[in-house]
């Protein structure tokens, strides 16, 4: 077979019609082209434009100076420090090890500040700068200065760093900032205040920085800044100014408060005083405590761990949230109670021979001032058991739960503190949600014996304590108990008031209301707490408490352990015909209210009202 050669016509004909389709292919491409570009350039003008100009173009926050935080005279407890700080951006740093041995030779950077620095990376996922030093002194930004050019994203930058001047003497007051966490940003968000926190990185954690978050924060500014193809900022366009945060005033006296808590420095204690007026917090100390300065950069693993497994608990602030039985400093309230109750007459006395039975067990109280003719005053002045054995029997638990909710005993005082302790305030109600097996439900008459003694299950705060005591001085009045005073604008300097809930009121008989405070006044004169107050130029009313830590029933009891010792109490106030002051002071494992605390409460209501101290106090301390 032969293939059949096509002519030259034929030849021409294809060539021409396979250009004409190249033509045509290339004719529609050009098309496609030529809309494609009227559609960019015409018809997406405006949005392209917009585009190329925001690119052009960055919208910076400006972070609002913080509220700084001041006692009653004035004295700074928080304050806002321009600082050197040592910033790196990992996403511009070609070999981030190799930087940091670089950093390493050039300032002081030690194995906590490395593994804080990469825990903050971490949290970051290497977006933006991290700081890896806080506080550079100038010699070390210069340094680091001089060696810019080899260390691609450094940078030393001035930061606001919070500053406690006061440390640990405020730590449980003031508080502390901390990095906003994953759950501060769920809390931010619920309460639709992302806009507020632009350009921040810390919020309060702790204390009166947590509790007026609100008040301290401030809100932040914007500048909308000319960017060029580096990213750099070439020139600010427009700008917003941050507004600072108000200045809060406490209703503390910091000499006052350094000065208890010296006294206590060495001890496991707490103490609060309040102005029972208007319900201002005098002081509130709780010892040991920590140094709120160490958590402004973060903690390392081990110094966070080292304190949250200290015995000692420095983190607790006792005084509103550490909870104790409350021992012989609850009889005032029961005595107030078989008044109001009508189970009890002042002069009503009892031959109890100081002894009493409950089932086949007998309870003794071998004071020689208790054994006969033992009416209120008399029990109140020496503490004596047995009369609130009975008193407590009569009433029954009901009746004093009833009563004594009307204190604030078993619920918060309200306080602008935060994580207010609740405490424990006894009844059959209490007992069914608390215990899970029937049997352990029932409530028994020996239970009651133990809560007319601030024994048991009882269970309050030291702040508890002072608030019940001034709703008494004041015959049933009680403000809520407050640290901030007032609120001052950074700019103006106009004072703006904290809006305050109605004081508590509790109906009382003013005639049984003096009778429990004479035999209060009694015990300071006469009773448990005269050799404390022998001598003080000013009339003061207490009570001294003595609180069982373990029982003294139980067979392996180490009276010689530390551990074991009971809680010393004592609850105060002064002058006795119009008080300033009311207070309440625990000295855990103290041992005998009368013989610790008493004493500690003498010596800083001695400050509190400017007695010289005396040589032979200095052994209390």
């Amino acid at each position: 077979m032969t293939l059949e050669t096509p002519s030259l016509d034929q030849l021409q004909r294809r060539t021409r019609w396979r250009a004409a389709v190249a033509a045509l292919v290339m004719l529609a491409g050009f098309a496609l082209l030529l809309w494609r570009l009227h559609h960019l350039q015409v018809a997406q003008h405006e949005r392209f434009a917009a585009l190329a100009e925001a690119n052009r173009l960055a919208l910076v926050p400006i972070p609002p100076q913080r509220g700084e935080i001041f006692d009653r005279n004035g004295k700074p407890l928080a304050r806002n420090e321009g600082v050197y700080v040592l910033e790196v951006t990992p996403a511009l740093t070609p070999d981030l090890d190799a930087t940091l041995n670089s950093l390493a030779e050039l300032v002081a950077i030690d194995a906590d500040d490395i593994r804080s620095f990469r825990r903050k990376v971490r949290e970051q996922r290497g977006l933006g700068s991290v700081p890896l030093k806080w506080r550079l002194t100038d010699a070390e930004a210069a340094r680091i200065a001089a060696n810019g050019f080899r260390l691609p994203g450094v940078e030393v930058a001035v930061r606001s760093m919070r500053h406690y001047p006061y440390g640990e003497v405020m730590a449980h007051i003031v508080g502390y900032l901390g990095r906003i966490s994953e759950r501060d940003l769920q809390r931010i968000e619920a309460q639709d205040a992302l806009g507020r926190y632009r350009g921040l990185e810390v919020i309060g954690k702790e204390g009166v920085e947590a509790s007026h978050e609100s008040e301290l924060v401030g809100w932040p500014g914007w500048e909308q800044l000319e960017v060029n193809a580096a990213g750099r900022a070439v020139r600010r366009l427009a700008s917003v100014p941050a507004q600072p945060g108000r200045d809060a005033i406490l209703t503390i006296d910091v000499d006052f408060q350094a000065f208890v808590h010296e006294l206590l420095r060495d001890k496991q204690a707490a103490f609060v005083a309040l102005d029972p007026r208007d319900g201002a917090v005098l002081a509130m100390v709780s010892t040991p405590a920590y140094d709120p300065n160490a958590f402004v950069t973060g903690l390392s693993n081990e110094v966070w761990t080292r304190l949250l497994e200290d015995p000692a608990r420095p983190l607790l602030h006792r005084a509103l949230r550490g909870t104790y039985p409350p021992g012989s400093t609850f009889k005032p309230f029961m005595a107030l109670l078989g008044l109001e109750a009508k189970a009890r007459r002042v002069t009503q006395r009892f031959n109890h021979q100081g002894s009493f039975q409950i089932g086949q067990q007998v309870l003794h109280d071998r004071k020689s001032a208790c054994q006969s003719g033992v009416d209120l005053i008399r029990a109140l002045t020496y503490s004596c058991n047995v009369y609130f054995y009975q008193l407590g029997v009569d009433l029954g638990i009901d009746a004093i739960a009833t009563f004594m909710t009307h204190f604030g005993f078993g619920s918060p005082t309200g306080i602008d503190l935060p994580n207010e302790a609740a405490g424990v305030l006894p009844s059959r109600e209490w007992k069914r949600s608390f215990f899970k097996r029937r049997r352990d439900q029932q409530w028994f008459t020996g239970e009651t014996v133990s809560v007319a003694i601030g024994q048991g299950y009882s269970s309050y705060t030291p702040l508890q304590m002072a608030n019940a005591l001034m709703i008494l001085v004041n015959g049933g009045l009680g403000p809520i108990p407050h640290v901030v005073d007032h609120f001052r604008d950074r700019r103006s300097g106009a004072i703006i008031p904290v809006p305050r809930p109605p004081a508590r009121f509790v109906p009382l008989d003013p005639v049984n209301v003096e009778a429990v405070l004479t035999g209060m006044r009694e015990a300071v004169r006469v009773g448990t707490a005269a050799r404390a107050f022998a001598g003080a130029p000013y009339r003061a009313g207490g009570k001294t408490g003595t609180a069982q830590v373990v029982s003294t029933q139980r067979v392996h009891r180490d009276a010689d352990a530390a551990d074991e010792q009971d809680h010393a109490w004592f609850i105060a106030f002064a002058p006795a015909e119009e008080p300033r002051i009311v207070a309440a002071l625990i000295v855990e494992h103290g041992g005998y209210g009368g013989a610790v605390a008493a004493p500690l409460m003498r010596i800083i209501f001695d400050r509190f009202f400017g007695v010289e101290p005396k040589p032979e106090w200095e052994s209390a301390r």
